[in-house]
């Protein structure tokens, strides 16, 4: 036998052209396995003279299951919105619902007196009050 020729295994190519359709589906329409999503949710940071301000949109999510850390001048929303098993006896077309973890991490703008901060969530809007660290004024130094 000469070097440099194989035998052909055709069942082999036909794994691997499998395998290689697969990953084009894949690709394109995204897999078809169950996966964990994360959603980040639309937030609003403003600053009034007292407090920083976040509005953060996570609707459908229940109060409980909203986590909310300020540290190092970062704000962190962790939440996961569950499913909820229904049986209904009529017949279902179309269910349109996200269901899986929300994260955000939020930079601020100014230092803040993390321990003094609230949160209140009303009507899917979740708005962070956390007021400012007070800055020392600006006094001009005369050089001698």
């Amino acid at each position: 036998m000469r070097k440099g020729l194989s035998i052909w295994q055709p069942f082999s190519e036909i794994e691997r052209v499998r395998r290689e359709f697969d990953r084009l589906f894949d690709e394109f329409f995204g897999s078809i396995e169950p996966k964990e999503y994360i959603f980040a949710p639309a937030i609003e940071v403003y600053e009034t003279d007292k407090d920083v301000v976040i509005n953060a949109e996570i609707p459908g999510v229940k109060k409980e299951d909203i986590e909310i850390t300020v540290k190092d001048n970062f704000v962190h929303i962790k939440a996961e919105k569950k499913e909820e098993k229904e049986e209904k006896k009529e017949n279902v077309h179309r269910l349109e619902r996200f269901y899986g973890k929300v994260e955000r991490i939020i930079p601020l703008p100014v230092d803040v007196k993390s321990e003094e901060a609230k949160a209140e969530y009303k009507d899917g809007v979740l708005e962070i009050r956390i007021p400012k660290e007070k800055t020392s004024k600006e006094t001009k130094i005369k050089i001698s």
